[in-house]
């Protein structure tokens, strides 16, 4: 269960256990191409550990949904190609992108984690916003 959990603007912040998780969207013009549906968008993720143990971040979920309620799901090991080891006070950034058939959409999901104790959980992505500047809806 995350301990805070918001959504200001299109970005998105969330707390699980200790782990932070926040999400910058960005619209990438240079990739989309409007006129056949296609919209690309960026998204720079920072994972910060505020807890008081090592935790390693094993795979992530991925629930994409665009305007027409279609829905995406996806899964796989960490992200990046990468299975960062995050020590209390570290951080892990990145960016990776996203296509979607509308202007508009919608991401959230979570990162398996693990501790030293070989304990899993999840630390929760709060949902956050695609969307390309000047849509409205």
């Amino acid at each position: 269960m995350p301990k805070s959990n918001k959504t200001s603007g299109f970005s998105s912040d969330a707390v699980t256990r200790g782990i932070g998780v926040h999400v910058e969207p960005k619209f990438d013009p240079y990739r989309s191409h409007p006129e056949r549906s296609q919209w690309f968008f960026l998204y720079t993720v920072r994972i910060e550990n505020h807890g008081s143990e090592t935790v390693q971040l094993l795979t992530r979920h991925w629930i994409i949904t665009d305007a027409e309620g279609r829905v995406e799901e996806v899964r796989g090991p960490g992200v990046v190609g990468e299975q960062p080891v995050l020590a209390p006070g570290e951080s892990f950034e990145y960016t990776s992108g996203c296509p979607l058939t509308t202007d508009v959409g919608k991401m959230e999901g979570s990162y398996e984690m693990v501790n030293e104790s070989g304990e899993t959980f999840d630390a929760v992505i709060a949902p956050f916003t695609l969307c390309e500047p000047g849509t409205v809806h």
